[in-house]
């Protein structure tokens, strides 16, 4: 964060004004995130048997502004997904057939991107979409971080899998795939048998920098990655409540249509959420 005293003494008028509001922009954003905060500890105090009298007592404040405090602010579910404005990196193929070298992005990645910015939207947060072509190059090492598509798309993000005890991405002559390291289990895309079914990983990785983590959401094929993207849209209150902003990691198993535009029927977890060691 910048510091006031030094922008105070920025001398072009002009530099001061961008410095200010951007200054203006990350104190906002502190704030809304400490209220989120405080708001969560109060719910905490609540549901451990307090009284919002008891609280108001605590705080020195009135009754109403605790009700104020519990009923304003966002959502404490928003900070499964970040403190700030996020980024989805969705990584995208060449599109066969063309001479051009442009890229294409799966209906079912749009898809995926367009459940959780609206997922995030009404938790709080504003997100942007970052296409990441090949070879699959992303920047793991920055804030409010969501990263689709499998390791096929971003080869990178199989070596940042290692952190991840549990489970983990593979592949060998027949295809890519999950292997449970628990358990021993591997899960196969059943679509590679012709079924209209998948598999998807769900995880929250450490990065490379070790500064923090990101939210990795990824289908052995595209059909996955929508899938568990609806699936975290459609539980992330549930999530939060249960893992807060720990590491993590499941898989899930997805079913959609087999015909038209192929859409997910249903979609469940098939292994535990893995709570990662020590974090």
């Amino acid at each position: 964060m910048l510091d006031i005293s030094h922008v105070a003494k920025i001398s072009d008028p002009e530099e001061r004004a961008k410095a200010l509001g951007v200054l203006i922009d990350e104190t906002q954003a502190t704030a809304l995130e400490l209220s989120r905060l405080r708001r969560e500890a109060l719910i905490e105090l609540l549901n451990g048997g307090k009284t919002q009298a008891q609280l108001a007592e605590l705080l020195g404040i009135s009754r109403s502004r605790v009700s104020m405090m519990l009923s304003s602010g966002s959502r404490p579910e928003r900070a499964f997904f970040g403190t700030g404005n996020l980024t989805i990196a969705i990584g995208v193929k060449p599109e066969v057939g063309r001479s051009d070298p442009s890229n294409m992005l799966s209906a079912e990645a749009l898809g995926a991107y367009e459940a959780l910015a609206a997922a995030a939207k009404a938790a709080g947060l504003d997100a942007d979409r970052e296409l990441i072509p090949p070879p699959g190059m992303v920047d793991l090492n920055r804030p409010n971080l969501i990263v689709l598509t499998s390791p096929r798309l971003l080869p990178f993000i199989g070596q940042v899998m290692g952190a991840d005890t549990h489970l983990s991405f593979t592949n060998d002559e027949n295809g890519w795939y999950i292997v449970d390291r628990t358990t021993g289990t591997e899960y196969r895309s059943p679509r590679d048998r012709g079924e209209a079914a998948d598999y998807a990983y769900i995880g929250r990785l450490p990065r490379p920098d070790g500064k923090g983590t990101f939210l990795y959401i990824a289908g052995i094929h595209a059909q996955g990655t929508l899938s568990a993207a609806e699936y975290v849209a459609d539980n992330l209150k549930e999530l939060h409540k249960e893992l807060k902003t720990r590491r993590f990691s499941t898989v899930l198993r997805c079913r959609f249509e087999p015909e038209g535009d192929r859409k997910i029927t249903n979609c469940e977890r098939v292994t535990p959420l893995y709570r990662h060691e020590g974090v």
